[in-house]
């Protein structure tokens, strides 16, 4: 017989840097959870993607108990560090960033396939290549 279930909580969270800290400890304490024992779990689990921010749902049961499943980083967070920036261009219409190549695009999206809404590596290309070019990042074939 399964627990039931009585929240889902969606937060991004730097990998091996949870603390009991916004956004993580008014998110889980806020439903009976148990914020220390995330934290300890969390920073085990993606101590080897230390610093490098991750998205995590965590689903919490009736009996205050919890699991987590970490995604892959989010897909500028990739970008960003594929052309060694910090962050966006402000306007990305007039002033460019960087440029990634397609294999770059690729190998991203090939992260990113199990958690993009895509059938195909070309859709899922085409989905990272439009994020690019949103936060003004030149995309060019080669």
């Amino acid at each position: 017989m399964s627990k039931a279930i009585t929240a889902q909580i969606k937060l991004q969270v730097k990998a091996g840097q949870a603390n009991p800290a916004p956004p993580v400890g008014p998110a889980l304490g806020s439903k009976g959870v148990n914020i220390m024992q995330f934290c300890t779990q969390f920073n085990e689990q993606t101590r080897d993607r230390m610093g490098t921010v991750l998205p995590v749902v965590i689903t919490v049961y009736q009996d205050r108990s919890f699991t987590f499943e970490v995604k892959s980083p989010p897909a500028p967070v990739l970008l960003l560090k594929a052309i060694k920036k910090e962050k966006g261009s402000a306007n990305s219409i007039e002033s460019k960033i960087g440029t990634v190549t397609r294999a770059q695009l690729e190998e991203i999206a090939k992260a990113k396939v199990a958690d993009l809404n895509s059938n195909s590596l070309d859709a899922a290309c085409s989905m990272v290549a439009g994020t690019a070019r949103s936060m003004g990042i030149e995309v060019i074939e080669g």
